[in-house]
């Protein structure tokens, strides 16, 4: 009977705990996606590369698993925001890059 309730306890552990750290793990997949996204839209404004800031943040964004819900380009800084869904729910992160204007904080 006791390995009965230590089983059933360890299910309802496993039940509860699985998705929080899905949840934690989709977060932090979602923020990589938007940093990604920011700092590819900044090499193209910065002339790095070639094309379209929020077209290639989006692909990137793409790649890395989340959707691009905006893209925001302010001279040569831009701010991504990014989605994805897990379990029902909706992760979202942002990212911000522009040039480095030198100098370490």
């Amino acid at each position: 009977m006791l390995a009965l309730s230590t089983l059933g306890a360890i299910v309802v552990l496993v039940g509860v705990a699985l998705p929080l750290y899905m949840g934690i793990a989709e977060k932090h997949s979602v923020l990589a996606a938007a940093d990604a996204g920011a700092l590819a839209a900044a090499d193209t404004i910065g002339g790095v590369v070639d094309g379209d800031p929020c077209s290639l943040a989006a692909r990137v964004v793409d790649a890395n698993g989340a959707q691009l819900s905006s893209c925001e380009v302010d001279g040569a800084v831009v701010t991504v925001r990014v989605a994805s869904t897990i379990l029902g729910l909706i992760v979202s992160g942002s990212a911000t890059a522009g040039p480095n204007h030198g100098g370490a904080d």
